[in-house]
């Protein structure tokens, strides 16, 4: 496996490549954690400068709760609306942010987190999750990653079932 940045070819070609093995990892497989957990080791592996990859999963209130992830031990209820991954899934739409101490209600799992970026789980016209990734350096998450984060997410819907 290579990290983006230390890969000799563009990131663009890196990121395609990671969405193939995706694709290849869950294509016969319709179990919703195993898919999961596969797609969060996959990113662990793939980025480089991260120090939490992991899903947090809708339950029937609004409310996040903790799933498949590679990292520290992180917060497991996160409601609707609160920090990063609470407003992504309220919004619908990926949330960048360079600086989580300039964010407004930042919730902090890992000290370590300078950076993150949220890209909601959206099917059938429900959010069932987010992928949340965090980096111990400020600014580590551009236009590229979430772009490619939200191709990855759109293949990683397909092969979930709710």
């Amino acid at each position: 496996m290579f990290a983006v940045e230390n890969y000799s070819g563009k990131r663009e070609e890196n990121y395609q490549l990671v969405l193939k093995q995706l694709q290849a990892l869950i294509e016969d497989e319709k179990n919703m954690i195993a898919n999961l957990s596969n797609a969060s080791a996959l990113l662990n592996q793939f980025l480089d400068r991260v120090n939490w990859v992991g899903f947090y999963l809708t339950d029937e209130q609004d409310e996040l709760v903790l799933g498949p992830f590679q990292g520290l031990p992180a917060c497991v209820r996160i409601k609707f609306g609160k920090g990063v991954c609470g407003t992504a899934a309220q919004t619908r739409e990926t949330v960048v942010v360079a600086d989580v101490n300039q964010f407004p209600g930042h919730i902090a799992c890992d000290a370590a987190s300078q950076s993150e970026i949220v890209v909601p789980l959206v099917k059938n016209d429900k959010v069932i999750g987010v992928l949340d990734i965090d980096s111990p350096e400020k600014n580590r998450f551009d236009e590229i990653d979430k772009a490619y984060l939200e191709k990855f997410v759109g293949i990683l819907i397909n092969y979930i079932n709710n």
